[in-house]
């Protein structure tokens, strides 16, 4: 089986013509080598696919006749992609918290507000923790 089909069967594409491009780009390695979208796939072949900021490792198991329900897939691969993966795009999606979508428009008072108190936070910490050392530093050379 071809691997953009193998792929699009065992859902980690929503389509097939994206698992094409995605070998056409170069997301896409099996057993190490760059995959055109025409190469054969088969068992125990270790596939590596980027795709949303995770690399994903799979081992082929069985090749599927079609598309198969999402409850069946584990038949067909084995993920071997490392926890860490997922812990990573977690940690970059709570980093871009503040971040607004382009064409949204100007931000209004509040959301501006919002991103000020967002980006402030960390520095008046700062501020009142040197204001209540110099205060303290000036007592005790009064004393």
């Amino acid at each position: 089986m071809r691997i953009d089909k193998y792929l699009w069967c065992v859902r980690y594409y929503k389509t097939r013509n994206i698992a094409t491009e995605a070998c056409k780009k170069g997301h896409i390695t099996v057993n190490g080598q760059a995959a055109k979208a025409s190469r054969e796939v088969f068992a125990t072949d270790k596939i590596t696919l980027r795709k949303d900021q995770i690399t994903y490792k799979l081992t082929v198991l069985d090749v599927p006749p079609n598309r198969v329900g999402a409850k069946l897939v584990d038949i067909y691969r084995k993920d071997e992609t490392p926890a860490e993966a997922f812990e990573h795009l977690e940690l970059l999606k709570l980093s871009k918290d503040y971040y607004r979508a382009k064409g949204t428009g100007r931000p209004t008072k509040k959301d501006r507000r919002d991103i000020d108190d967002f980006h402030d936070y960390d520095e008046d910490d700062n501020i009142d923790n040197n204001i209540d050392n110099n205060t303290e530093t000036t007592n005790e050379s009064e004393v």
